[in-house]
């Protein structure tokens, strides 16, 4: 039986790239504790204090007091974001209009950081800032349908930004990882990729929606189990979706942070 470690004062610790899967926590104090990137897939938690505790992440699966969350939490972002429900419909036209309804929203989020250049290099708590969000967007978009759906050898944008995974191969895919695009670079980069999304999807069909693709992103390719065997250009789209809601989430919310305290 492994020996627990001693009540050392790890306060203020930081575990990088470190492997804890099996690690048991008991009469841990984990207040305060920040986890950015990290796995808890088959965690179990019991007679824990989530009190006052913000998570954002995938849920599905989890289940908190014997309720199974995500159904939950689906239903109500689905409310507070009208036409994000379709965002990974197998029809292409209910996809079409839940990415024209993240438009409008993203337009917004645009608006803001165009009139205080201040917002949009703004980081909060550590994630990106808009600037880096919709570059983010726009490496989705040419991972997902350039890549993957177009097959198009040339698919990435020099100025996307990988995920924090993924950060070490930018120079493989054509992306330069110290670039600095201006505002109005990161706009006509993110228009264009837009307005390739809005015309795949006007001209697609259930049956080309239901077609495999080209191949999957570099992260993806090696990935094992039933999602890879079943990706189809549908659901290579509804990744774009996906991404174009959950980041819309997070830009509103730190926008919003950055207001309310009279931010830059």
């Amino acid at each position: 039986m492994e020996q627990p470690i001693a009540a050392d004062d790890l306060r203020g610790a930081q575990f990088v790239e470190v492997d804890m899967q099996g690690a048991r926590f008991r009469l841990a104090d984990l207040s305060g504790a920040r986890f950015d990137q990290s796995y808890l897939t088959q965690a179990v938690l019991r007679g824990v204090d989530l009190s006052d505790a913000e998570i954002d992440g995938e849920l599905d699966g989890l289940v908190l007091n014997g309720v199974a969350v995500a159904p939950l939490i689906e239903a109500a972002l689905d409310e507070r974001f009208p036409g994000r429900a379709g965002r990974r419909s197998s029809d292409p036209t209910e996809q079409l209009a839940a990415f024209d309804a993240a438009q409008a929203r993203w337009a917004e989020v645009v608006e803001r950081a165009t009139a205080r250049p201040g917002l949009r290099d703004a980081r909060v708590g550590g994630e990106w800032s808009v600037s880096e969000t919709l570059r983010h967007l726009v490496l989705a978009t040419d991972a997902w349908l350039r890549l993957s759906v177009l097959g198009l050898r040339d698919a990435f944008c020099p100025i996307g930004v990988l995920f924090t995974e993924w950060e070490g191969h930018a120079a493989e895919l054509g992306i330069d990882p110290g670039a600095t695009p201006s505002w109005e670079e990161v706009l006509a980069a993110r228009a264009d990729r837009v307005a390739q999304v809005r015309a795949f999807l006007a001209a697609q069909t259930a049956e080309t929606f239901a077609r495999r693709p080209h191949r999957l992103p570099p992260w993806d390719e090696g990935a094992p189990g039933p999602d890879r065997d079943r990706m189809t250009v549908g659901r290579c789209l509804g990744v774009i979706g996906n991404e174009e809601w959950e980041h819309l989430r997070f830009a509103l919310r730190d926008l919003d942070a950055l207001a309310a305290g009279d931010g830059p």
